[in-house]
């Protein structure tokens, strides 16, 4: 077995990133406080070819020295947008009939595992590091997905989190 050269690996450019058929996945990141977790939330939605991310509240957006050091140029590719208020945007893209998904643990929610999209768009929501998806933002959303967990700890970094959800809708997708 030899590893392969990044040259071997056939990825696509920026601009054909930019032209290529995206995945109807959405990411709304929710007053997410670290800069390198909003980088490598980049990073992952470039390899699943994300539609968009918006950047909401606190968020941090690029240019950022940190999104920058964990994106690795994927904020580059990826749409993304700024909205101050996460109500906002999820009240337009609800509007746009597209099905919102808080990725967050509440009463009801569906485990990951279980969880079958739509035939429509999804928006995936995450949320801030400690507080995750804040209430009145669930409040909006048409269901909530969690991903199993067996440890003493309550979550998942924002980041393992955004790439362990964007694998498996992204699999169910295709």
């Amino acid at each position: 077995m030899r590893k392969l050269k990044n040259n071997e690996l056939e990825r696509i450019s920026v601009a054909d990133f930019k032209s290529a058929k995206k995945t109807p996945i959405i990411v709304v990141l929710d007053n997410v406080r670290s800069a390198m977790n909003v980088g490598s939330v980049f990073r992952t939605a470039d390899a699943f070819i994300i539609e968009k991310i918006y950047l909401c509240g606190i968020t941090a957006t690029p240019p950022n020295k940190e999104i920058m050091k964990t994106a690795l140029g994927a904020n580059d590719s990826v749409d993304w947008e700024y909205i101050k208020d996460t109500k906002d945007i999820i009240a337009k893209l609800k509007g746009k009939k597209h099905h919102i998904i808080g990725v967050e643990q509440t009463k009801n929610a569906t485990f990951l595992n279980n969880f079958e999209p739509l035939n429509k768009k999804v928006v995936l929501v995450f949320g801030h590091e400690v507080f995750g998806v804040s209430q009145e933002v669930i409040d909006l959303c048409d269901e909530c997905i969690e991903i199993p967990q067996f440890g003493t700890k309550h979550s998942l970094n924002i980041s393992v989190s955004v790439g362990v959800v964007l694998w498996e809708v992204w699999q169910k997708m295709n």
